[in-house]
C-alpha cells in the first residue's frame, strides 16, 4: 500500500478549505483517509496553514510521500526545515572526530 500526504477538500462552493491527509495511494481525493494532520484554508488571511509537525514527521520516516502542495505547504509551516536540520545534526554528530582538550594535548616545540 502506497501511502500519500495529500490535499481533501471541505468547506461550502466558492468557499474552499483543504484537510491535510494521510491516505493509500489508490483512495479518491474525498474519499477513504488513515489520519488528518493538519488544515489549510487558502482564502483565510489569518492561521490559514496548521499543521501537527510530529505526524507529519511519523509519516514520512514511514515512507507517505507528499503530493508537491502539500510538499510546499510542509515547507511554509517550516516542517521540511526543521526535519532537514534534525537529520543533518544527527548525520554530522555521527560523523564527528572529538577534539583533545588544551590540557591534554602536548606542545609540539
Amino acid at each position: 500500500m502506497a501511502v500519500r500526504i495529500r490535499l481533501r477538500r471541505v468547506g461550502r462552493k466558492k468557499a474552499p478549505a483543504y484537510r491535510i491527509i494521510v491516505a493509500d495511494s489508490k483512495s479518491p481525493r474525498d474519499g477513504k483517509f488513515i489520519e488528518i494532520i493538519g488544515q489549510y484554508a487558502p482564502r483565510s488571511p489569518q492561521n490559514a496553514l496548521s499543521v501537527q509537525a510530529d505526524r507529519a514527521n511519523y509519516w514520512l520516516d514511514v515512507g507517505a510521500q507528499p503530493s508537491d502542495t502539500v510538499r510546499s505547504l510542509l515547507r511554509k509551516a517550516g516542517v521540511l526545515k526543521a526535519r532537514h536540520e534534525a537529520r543533518l545534526a544527527s548525520k554530522l554528530q555521527a560523523n564527528a572526530v572529538p577534539v583533545a582538550e588544551r590540557g591534554d594535548a602536548e606542545p609540539d616545540a
